[in-house]
């Protein structure tokens, strides 16, 4: 269905339970629609409209005063949209059939109701605290809000922490390990699963864990939390007391905390959907559809509370970020004065720093690809940020996901210094308008030595993959390189005797690509051969040049920097990736060889 303008509006009541991100978007695009609409929010804590994705940044000391965080203030939007902001009030109860809501004044300690034409549920997610052992206990928090910020900064003033705990290496946790570290506390990061940053791929986050470990923060992944001990049980052995408690992770020895930050995880706050009757998702949040609106007639929900479509895979999911909420929230206000907009979904761009390196992500990573059953390939590239040439040029890790048979961009993924950004939001637009490999390869972007390449990063990507569509390379990626049998492979590394000195993959054959052409009868016929360099673009030039020559050949993709930083995972899952992720089968690199 397309989208429709606003014909006609008719003024309304509309409440909104929520007074940020979602909620602020939804309420002052109603009121730019219709001044004569009554438009109540209801707060239950005491501000709305504060930049919360700002909390770690002040409490690390990069955003010096907290009125900063304040967008506005409810006397602020009371002059500006006329709107009826009412904090410290919380909805509690919700009638569908009656069309009110129960609030509670928090302040005054009363209970009232309200009636609305049209209700619009923004009521966000909660942090996860498990049912850990001593997870309540003095010192630990989480961080959602300004009261929390609030407690934290309070608890840093008082108790003056050296040590701090992060639990969960989601953007909260990698923000607050950041944040700490530079208020010089020696901080742990402690995870469940063996890497960081769930939403990227394994080989993109062991390049986020040398980040980490160079700023000096200590990672204990593949470890869940199991309990939390008193100061003083340990104090003996120690010789020191933490000021918070003793952090206990699978069988490590327990870590000495000043302060816990609780970042793993949130889960959708559902409490009232489910007490009105709301239809909730399998994925535990309010289900709605196309239009935002929930189970119930004039009752809508926006925010990290509902599932929404992802239009890559089409599956329902869960998506906490701050972009989507405001959008979603100014559709929802159209459709309630009489627009009838579809939400078109959520690919979950997202963006985060980590010291010196930025990370960012877009559309679906490779386990999410398998588990939907999708077809795929693979594609990493290191080029630099801008013309290699121009002083200050550094390294971008890309890996980006594509259907092979139509080429149609399904996922990208970045790690680098500088122009990460740019990149991602160019990604991200391709995946929107549907576009493909081959459409990256051709689009024309601002070229100028100090910003990018002739050749951007961009379109280097869509060229590598429009190869791979063509049939001009085939590829073999890092997790592949173990299961290869020196009977039926032979890896040559055609890089330069220096880099070959700071290291190789084990059992290749070095051959420089410049003396190639004179020693390429050394290689077996009767093998596959693997071609690799530093990042797959010398060892491609090979690959193709052997193909012509008679022999079957495959690139790895990435190369040796990809492998590399794999290998260096070092731990038992991540090894054992390779029974989880598509493989060349030894069956195929006989076959390849008998070609």
């Amino acid at each position: 269905m397309k989208n429709t303008a606003i014909k006609e509006i008719t003024a309304k009541k509309i409440v909104i339970v929520g007074g940020v991100a979602g909620g602020m978007s939804a309420a002052a695009r109603a009121r730019r629609l219709s001044e004569q609409s009554e438009i109540i929010v209801f707060e239950r804590t005491a501000h709305v409209s504060y930049a919360n994705c700002g909390l770690p940044y002040y409490l690390g000391g990069e955003i010096k005063s907290q009125a900063k965080l304040l967008v506005a203030t409810p006397q602020d939007l009371k002059d500006k949209f006329n709107l009826d902001i009412r904090v410290k009030h919380e909805v509690i109860a919700i009638n569908k059939e009656a069309k009110t809501v129960t609030v509670r004044d928090i302040a005054a300690g009363r209970d009232y109701q309200e009636s609305y034409d049209d209700l619009i549920l923004s009521v966000g997610a909660a942090a996860l605290r498990p049912d850990i052992p001593g997870i309540d206990g003095p010192g630990r928090f989480v961080l959602r809000t300004i009261e929390d910020v609030a407690n934290i900064e309070n608890w840093i003033e008082q108790q003056k922490p050296s040590t701090a705990v992060i639990a969960g290496g989601g953007f909260i946790g990698l923000e607050m390990a950041e944040q700490l570290t530079k208020r010089g506390m020696a901080v742990t990061l402690v995870d469940n699963k063996e890497q960081v940053l769930s939403p990227i791929d394994i080989e993109m986050a062991a390049l986020v864990h040398s980040e980490l470990k160079t700023h000096g923060v200590k990672l204990l992944l593949g470890k869940p939390i199991v309990g939390f001990s008193q100061p003083e049980k340990y104090q003996a052995q120690e010789g020191s007391k933490p000021k918070s408690c003793w952090v206990h992770a699978g069988n490590e020895a327990p870590v000495a905390a000043d302060l816990v930050i609780l970042g793993m995880g949130v889960r959708a706050e559902t409490t009232l959907a489910k007490q009105a009757g709301l239809t909730i998702g399998e994925r535990g949040g309010i289900r709605v559809d196309s239009k935002l609106q929930s189970s119930a007639a004039n009752i809508w929900a926006v925010g990290d509370a509902i599932e929404v479509l992802n239009p890559i895979s089409q599956n329902w999911t869960l998506i906490a970020l701050g972009g989507p909420a405001n959008r979603q929230g100014r559709l929802v206000a159209e459709n309630i004065l009489g627009a009838k907009k579809t939400y078109q979904g959520t690919i979950g761009t997202a963006i985060l720093r980590i010291f010196d390196i930025t990370v960012a992500t877009v559309g679906l990573n490779q386990n999410q690809l398998i588990n939907s059953g999708r077809a795929f390939e693979a594609l990493h590239l290191h080029p630099t940020n801008h013309a290699s040439y121009y002083p200050g040029a550094t390294r971008l890790d890309i890996k980006v996901l594509f259907d092979p048979a139509s080429g149609q961009l399904l996922g990208a993924q970045i790690v680098g210094q500088d122009g990460v950004d740019k990149r991602i939001d160019v990604f991200a637009t391709a995946i929107k308008a549907g576009m493909t490999m081959r459409d990256l390869a051709e689009l024309e972007l601002a070229y100028a030595p100090p910003f990018g390449s002739a050749k951007d990063p961009i379109n280097l990507t869509g060229m590598a993959a429009t190869n791979i569509l063509d049939g001009l390379i085939s590829q073999v990626q890092w997790q592949e390189i173990g299961l290869l049998k020196d009977i039926e492979s032979c890896i040559v590394d055609v890089r330069t005797d220096g880099e070959r000195e700071r290291g190789y993959i084990p059992g290749s054959k070095h051959i420089p690509l410049q003396k190639l052409r004179q020693r390429y009868h050394e290689l077996p016929k009767d093998r596959m051969i693997i071609t690799y360099c530093q990042s797959g673009q010398r060892s491609y030039n090979a690959a193709r040049f052997l193909q012509q020559h008679g022999y079957t050949v495959k690139n790895l993709s990435g190369g040796y920097l990809t492998w590399h930083a794999a290998e260096s995972l070092n731990s038992e899952k991540a090894n054992n990736l390779v029974q989880t992720l598509p493989c060349l089968s030894q069956s195929d690199c006989s076959a390849g060889a008998k070609k």
